[in-house]
């Protein structure tokens, strides 16, 4: 095969995986993930050292687990600065049904 032929030959290959490509959809795996409930439970939480804090009155967020992709991903706590009138509530997986689902840390008034 001569070289201009083995280059269409190629284009018209690139051309075809191109299509087959773009009608691809990307969606969470629901053997693990449904409705915002993951059938997997979190792991222990990590042990984590805090250290001193970087400034007085700074306030440690624990690390926590979060669900990415079809795995459960550790992150990692920070310190950060206090909210007047506020308290953290840390992050928290709660069982639903035969999953769970993860309540998200925020800052509370009181």
């Amino acid at each position: 095969m001569n070289q201009r032929k083995r280059l269409c030959a190629i284009l018209a290959s690139g051309v075809v995986l191109s299509a087959t490509l773009a009608a691809c959809v990307i969606a969470p795996d629901q053997r693990h993930y449904a409705d915002g409930v993951v059938m997997v439970a979190p792991p222990a939480p990590r042990v984590e050292v805090a250290g001193e804090a970087p400034h007085p009155g700074y306030v440690w967020l624990g690390g926590y687990w979060n669900w990415v992709g079809n795995r459960h991903e550790w992150v990692a706590g920070h310190w950060e600065a206090p909210r007047p009138g506020r308290h953290w509530v840390a992050y928290q997986w709660v069982r639903q049904g035969d999953g769970w689902r993860m309540k998200p840390g925020h800052w509370e008034r009181g």
